[in-house]
C-alpha cells in the first residue's frame, strides 16, 4: 500500500520577508515558478519577498499573490528534489487552502493556471485591501463625529 498524503496551502498572515530563498536558490524549478509569477502579474514579486519591506509584503494585494507563488515554487523544489533522488511525489487523496491558500490549492491540483491564480490573488487583495481602506475611513470619520457631539451633563 503507498503512502497517503494531503496538500494544504497556508493563507494570508503566512507571509513574512525572506520566504522560500532558500529553496529559490537551489532550485530552478522554483526559479521559474517565480519567474512566470513576475511575468504575470508584471511586477519583480521575488525582490519583494527577498528584501521586503515587511509593510509592502504585507499588504493584502501583495502577501496574497506572493503566498501563492511561493507555495507552488515549494511544492515545484520538492517534486524536482523527489524526481532528481529516483522518488516522485506521490499525488496527494486531497488538497485543499486556507483562505487565500485556497487559490495555491487551485494551482497545485491543476484547476487553474499559475498565471491565472496570481492574478486572482493580486484582485482578491485589492478587493480587500479596499474595502479595509473604506472601513478604517468610516470609523475614523465616525469617531470624529462623535467626539464633536455635545455631551450631556
Amino acid at each position: 500500500m503507498s503512502p497517503k498524503s494531503a496538500w494544504i496551502f497556508p493563507g494570508q498572515g503566512s507571509q513574512s520577508v525572506g520566504m522560500g530563498a532558500a529553496a529559490l536558490a537551489a532550485s530552478p524549478a522554483a526559479r521559474a515558478v517565480l519567474a512566470e509569477a513576475e511575468a504575470a502579474l508584471g511586477e519583480p514579486l521575488g525582490q519583494m519577498m527577498a528584501t521586503g519591506p515587511a509593510e509592502a509584503l504585507e499588504r493584502t494585494e501583495v502577501a496574497q499573490p506572493a503566498i501563492l507563488t511561493i507555495s507552488i515554487a515549494l511544492l515545484a523544489a520538492a517534486r524536482e528534489r523527489a524526481a532528481a533522488a529516483g522518488t516522485p511525489l506521490d499525488e496527494p487523496i486531497l488538497i485543499a487552502g486556507h483562505s487565500a491558500g485556497q487559490y495555491a490549492a487551485a494551482v497545485a491540483a491543476g484547476a487553474i493556471a499559475l498565471a491565472d491564480g496570481v492574478r486572482l490573488a493580486r484582485r482578491r487583495g485589492e478587493l480587500m485591501q479596499a474595502s479595509r481602506d473604506r472601513k478604517s475611513t468610516r470609523l475614523n470619520s465616525s469617531h470624529e463625529w462623535i467626539s464633536r457631539m455635545p455631551s450631556s451633563a
